[in-house]
């Protein structure tokens, strides 16, 4: 199971970003829609992602806990775009298989 959540939780944190978010409010509101990460596995996340040039940084100081925003750049709309497609076409065959096997199951050929 955890390796299954490790690849969807790039998508889910990707389709947050179309405004900007610091990552505690990402984590809340990825909760609430049901998606649960820890900030833990968050961060260093929100990190790799930046550093791939899928994401843009900027730091809020004007309140009195300065807050880092992240937002998709160019570069990781596109990604996330296509991530979108490959992900379609993968539940889309694996909801094949699946049904297949238990039509089989079923005697349902």
């Amino acid at each position: 199971m955890l390796e299954l959540r490790r690849g969807t939780i790039t998508i889910g944190v990707l389709s947050q970003l179309s405004v900007p978010q610091y990552g505690y409010s990402l984590v809340t509101l990825l909760n609430e829609k049901g998606v649960q990460v820890e900030p833990g596995t968050l961060y260093p996340l929100l990190r790799r992602l930046e550093k791939q040039g899928l994401l843009e940084s900027l730091w809020d100081t004007n309140e009195a806990r300065p807050r880092k925003y992240y937002k998709l750049s160019k570069m990781g709309n596109e990604v996330y775009e296509q991530l979108c497609k490959e992900w379609e076409g993968m539940v889309a065959s694996l909801d094949h298989l699946i049904h297949t096997r238990k039509d089989e199951e079923d005697g349902n050929d």
